[in-house]
């Protein structure tokens, strides 16, 4: 595959505490110069990075980042902010906590509520893989489906694990047809890339790709 069709699926992605401006300008530099699909930034950063890329990059934020145990009306207020401030591209943490206790209808009804804020901005859904057995994933499959979102994605990349082929290859046979599929976290390699792609997915969650682009130390998100 063409390095320049797999940058169009990725999200180039900056979310360490420590973030700042001119780091934060750098992706925004980065991501309009090689064509990703996105910049993947703190919401705190939104507004600042609208304006300077001037619609010429999607501004992709996130919502209940990284535990996902906010609530409800916390994460609807963080993305309508986020969405007045200039992102068109939201991706929310779930509950973890309600989907091991089984509280299905609690994270469908959050999930619809946050995708009501979006309208016909995009809407992904983390549910963090690394802390689920097969059968909360295909279960997640299911509500986010159900729900409406726009997409399931693996991580956040702060749980301790990245994606995975085979979270790919699950999600792909369970999800519906209005539902595509994000990878995120840990993918340091073209080769992985594109294979993640291969599989499925539509979008990368990642730092990397362009760093080894750019023949630069491929560490990070």
């Amino acid at each position: 595959m063409d390095v320049k069709e797999i940058l169009k699926h990725v999200d180039h992605t900056l979310l360490l505490q420590p973030s700042t401006w001119e780091e934060i300008k750098q992706i925004c530099d980065d991501a309009m110069e090689y064509g990703t699909a996105s910049v993947c930034i703190p919401p705190s950063y939104v507004k600042q990075a609208a304006e300077y890329m001037n619609g010429k990059m999607a501004v992709c934020t996130v919502i209940g980042f990284p535990n996902g145990y906010m609530t409800t009306a916390a994460k609807e207020f963080e993305t309508k902010d986020a969405l007045a401030n200039g992102a068109s591209e939201i991706d929310m943490v779930i509950n973890i906590g309600w989907l091991k206790d089984q509280k299905y209808d609690l994270i469908e009804d959050e999930i619809r509520t946050l995708k009501a804020a979006c309208g016909d901005k995009i809407l992904k859904v983390i549910i963090e893989t690394c802390f689920l057995t097969d059968e909360e994933k295909i279960k997640m499959c299911q509500i986010v489906t159900a729900a409406g979102a726009d997409y399931i994605k693996t991580s956040t990349g702060f749980g301790g694990a990245g994606a995975t082929f085979a979270d790919i290859e699950l999600f792909s046979r369970h999800i519906g047809p209005n539902v595509k599929m994000k990878a995120a976290g840990g993918i340091s390699s073209l080769e992985d890339a594109e294979k993640f792609l291969a599989l499925g997915a539509d979008r990368l969650g990642t730092s990397r790709i362009i760093k080894i682009v750019k023949n630069e130390k491929a560490t990070g998100y």
